[in-house]
């Protein structure tokens, strides 16, 4: 796998400065303008000033959206247009090495990703310990969550347009659920619930307290959790993937 993770790095280095600043746009735009707009009108939130809890939120919500958008789009451009993955099984390699080098690669992107939003936070003062570095295993774990689940729906898609499904039905939904911009536990007992379920909110679960300076709380639990969803969603893009090449 690590020859596929080489040659997609290879070929992002070509565009890897407009690339790191797209990852980057909506999520800073999201945080400046919420976080000092909106925040300047709201009073404090989990103990804290709106903006910082909103840090956290973005964290994790940028690490999402860059690991969904390379296990999907740019994935889905080498299986179905450019024919990548097609050239690559006339070499040595399995499916298997496949999968997981855009696996690995997918998360790596969002690690990036994760890593460069959690710089911004830090430079805008909005990380109040030491104690943030502890996010960066989560950033990774959190990107690798994300990008199994983009690989299932890259093996199932038809077109680019299939993608809006999972973006428009699940992602948008999620991003509101999970306490990225507002605590959960202001969400009625049912949805609470529903959130629970979500990687996105075990993320952002232990993101937040480590930028806040605390510990996090059923660490174990929130990380099995996301580790749960990584490998059925490999297990299944795998098994996916091989049905629709077998075609």
């Amino acid at each position: 796998w690590i020859y596929v993770w080489q040659r997609n790095l290879g070929v992002w280095r070509k565009l890897a400065i407009p690339s790191v600043l797209g990852n980057l746009a909506d999520p800073m735009i999201g945080l400046l303008g919420l976080g000092y707009g909106l925040g300047a009108m709201l009073p404090a939130v989990a103990g804290g000033p709106y903006v910082a809890f909103l840090a956290a939120g973005m964290v994790a919500s940028s690490t999402m959206y860059s690991a969904s958008f390379e296990a999907m789009y740019s994935a889905f451009s080498r299986l179905q247009h450019q024919k990548t993955w097609e050239a690559i099984l006339n070499a040595p390699l399995t499916i298997d090495d496949v999968i997981l080098g855009e696996l690995i690669w997918a998360g790596s992107k969002a690690m990036l990703s994760g890593t460069a939003m959690l710089g911004v936070a830090a430079a805008l003062g909005l990380v109040a310990s030491p104690m943030a570095v502890g996010a960066l295993p989560v950033i990774v774990l959190l990107g690798l969550t994300f990008a199994a689940i983009g690989l299932v729906w890259t093996a199932l898609a038809t077109g680019y347009d299939f993608f809006m499904y999972y973006f428009t039905l699940v992602m948008t939904p999620m991003g509101f659920l999970s306490g990225v911009f507002f605590p959960v536990e202001r969400l009625p007992e049912a949805l609470q619930l529903l959130a629970y379920t979500l990687p996105l909110y075990h993320g952002v679960a232990l993101i937040r307290p480590l930028l806040g300076g605390q510990i996090p709380t059923q660490i174990v639990l929130h990380g099995c959790v996301l580790v749960l969803y990584i490998v059925i969603g490999f297990c299944l893009s795998l098994h996916l993937a091989r049905r629709r090449i077998m075609r």
